[in-house]
Parts: structure tokens; C-alpha cells; sequence
């Protein structure tokens, strides 16, 4: 698979708001006219979408240097390597029907092909740039609307899979670190103002899994009766602010009440990663926390914060086994983790 070769390039520049907000998300739900949704399509159906989408997808008026990978070719470690990468969704990469992903060269932008919806496709930017990545969402979609027929009604607007994404479509969302409210244990106040404002707060890789690493995804859950750019612009400059003020006075208030306790996480965190033999996927992640939120408090100096957020990356199991270019036993693969921390740290 050619994205084996690439870089993960989106996560290395910093944005605004990046010590709280690692990235932000656009994604478009499109289902195309004269066909049903995909968990009631037959195969013929599915693989004529697929067909379809592809002759319109890799084209440079969507995006220059899209790829195609076909799910259903790919092996175990190449679907998990896309979803590490936050490409595709866990439900895609594990349904067995006809399915597909095209992917940008940057990998800002990717586009599934029967997932939940006959097209989902997504924008990514780091730090907050929404509105950014929704003019560059409204772009690609343009683009593809211009040469297939969706499926559109003007009473309801767009026709989706799930009831939550009839109307725009559209969902907004942000992966927030979120590292003090957690220590402080206010994170599950957030999850629960978040219900109240019909936000959705899910984990690491989204739906159907869990945080890591202080990880959260929030976002949008209601699209009917309301435009997109009144969605984002509640999401992005009404509730987003209050998040994120949450978080950095969550910080202060680890930096006032206690610094040496503090401190102590932090190089005692920097410390085991720059030594440990074997690391588990949940104690690396943990721990890259604690060093990622030293370097936002400067409670911890000389240490790349790219390299950091990049790590949080290549420690996952595919990203590992690509690294070694072998498959690697749960032992060896905990060893393999320790042993790239310490070299990109200089342990």
C-alpha cells in the first residue's frame, strides 16, 4: 500500500489553540441518488458505487494525488495503519463489504466510500482551523456534486444513514487534550455539559472506542434545521472557547496548588520513557501526556514537541510492525515501543 511509504504530515505544524485542541475535523455525509443506503445495498450495488465514486474521486479537480486503497484487498495491518491515522473509522475497517478509501497526499483529506453512508469524507487541520477546513470540504464536495447526483430533499436537505446527519450533513470536531481536567477529575463534568449541549465525546480512534492519552473527540451531533456555517460557528466560537478555557485554568490551577507535584509527573513521565525497556501502548500514551502538557506549563525544557505528537502516532500497534517490517509478537512489540521512544527522546 503506497501510504505505507508516506508521512503523516497534517500533526506536524502547530495551530491555534494547539495546547488544547491537536486538530480539527470537517466531515461530509453523502449518499447518492437512485441507490440505497449501504446496510441495505446488495454487493452488485455496492461495487457500482464504488465504481462511480472512484471515476470521480481521483480526479485533480477533487484533489491532486489522491490514491485508492480497496479495504477489502488490504491486509489486518494496512487497515489498522489507516485508522491509526484517523483515515478511516474502526466500523469501516472492520465490515466485509465492498468498500474503499481515497486518500490526499498530505492525508489532510480522505474520502470512505461505503462506510455507514455511500460517501464520508473528511478534512483535517491542526490545532482549530475550522472554518479553514470547511471551505476546503466545500470545495472538494462542490467538485464531486458537480458529476454525481446525491441524494437531497428540499424538506429534509441531505439524506443520511443515521437521523442525526439529515439536514447539513456536516459534523464538526475537534481531538482535545485534555490532560489537567483529567488529573483534577473535572473531565467527567465536561462529558456531561457536553450531553447537555447535544455534543457527542468519544475516544481516541471516535465512535465505539475509548480516550487515551487524555485524548478526547468532540463534536456536533444535531445537522437538521440549522446551515453549516451557523454550526460551526456555535461549535467553534461559542462552546469550544469555554472547553478550552476549562482546560488551560485546570492547568494553572495544578501549577498553583501544588508545582512540585506537578513537576514530579511530568520528569518522572520523561524520565520512564527516556529509560523503559518495554512499554505498553496505554502507559506510552499516558505518559507522552504528561511530558506534552510539561512542555505547554514549561515545567520541562529541550524536549521537541513534534516529536512528541508524532509519537503518539508511531507507537501504535501497525505503525510498530510497519517500523519493523515484520509481525511482531505482543513481547516484541512492547519492546519495539520502548526502543523508538528512547531514540526519538535520546534515552
Amino acid at each position: 500500500m503506497e501510504l505505507r511509504e508516506r508521512p503523516h504530515p497534517w500533526n506536524d505544524y502547530n495551530g491555534p489553540h494547539d495546547d488544547v485542541i491537536m486538530s480539527c475535523r470537517v466531515r461530509l455525509a453523502r449518499n447518492l441518488a437512485g441507490f440505497p443506503f449501504v446496510n441495505r445495498a446488495s454487493s452488485t450495488q455496492c461495487h457500482e458505487m464504488l465504481r462511480m465514486a472512484r471515476r470521480i474521486v481521483l480526479t485533480d479537480d477533487v484533489a491532486p494525488g489522491m490514491i485508492w486503497v480497496d479495504i477489502n484487498s488490504a491486509t489486518s495491518r494496512d487497515r489498522a495503519l489507516l485508522m491509526e491515522r484517523h483515515l478511516i473509522s474502526k466500523n469501516f475497517s472492520e465490515s466485509s463489504h465492498a468498500r474503499a478509501v481515497a486518500v490526499s497526499g498530505d492525508e489532510s483529506l480522505s474520502v470512505m466510500v461505503n462506510e455507514e453512508d455511500h460517501l464520508r469524507m473528511q478534512l483535517l487541520r491542526p490545532g482549530l482551523q475550522l472554518e479553514d477546513a470547511f471551505e476546503r470540504i466545500n470545495a472538494v464536495d462542490d467538485a464531486i456534486e458537480s458529476r454525481l447526483d446525491y441524494a437531497f430533499s428540499s424538506r429534509w436537505g441531505y439524506l443520511t444513514a443515521c437521523p442525526t446527519n439529515v439536514g447539513t450533513g456536516i459534523r464538526f470536531s475537534v481531538m482535545a487534550h485534555l490532560p489537567a481536567l483529567k488529573i483534577t477529575g473535572e473531565v467527567d463534568r465536561v462529558k456531561r455539559a457536553a450531553k447537555d449541549l447535544n455534543l457527542a465525546v468519544r475516544g481516541y480512534y471516535g465512535e465505539g472506542t475509548e480516550s487515551a492519552g487524555d485524548f478526547y473527540q468532540i463534536s456536533n451531533q444535531i445537522t437538521l434545521g440549522r446551515s453549516e456555517t451557523e454550526l460551526r460557528d456555535e461549535f467553534q466560537k461559542q462552546i469550544l472557547p469555554h472547553i478550552i478555557q476549562y482546560e488551560q485554568e485546570s492547568r494553572q490551577v495544578l501549577v498553583d496548588r501544588n508545582p512540585i507535584l506537578l513537576d514530579d509527573r511530568v520528569h518522572r513521565a520523561f524520565a520512564i520513557l527516556k529509560t523503559a525497556r518495554l512499554l505498553g501502548v496505554e502507559e506510552a500514551m499516558k505518559l507522552l501526556s504528561r511530558v506534552r502538557l510539561g512542555l505547554y506549563l514549561e515545567r520541562i525544557a529541550d524536549v521537541d514537541l513534534n516529536a512528541i505528537n508524532r509519537l503518539f502516532l508511531q507507537i501504535q500497534p501497525a505503525h510498530l510492525q510497519l517500523h519493523a517490517e515484520s509481525r511482531l509478537s505482543n513481547e516484541e512489540m512492547r519492546q519495539a515501543r520502548a526502543d523508538l521512544v528512547r531514540s526519538t527522546l535520546g534515552g
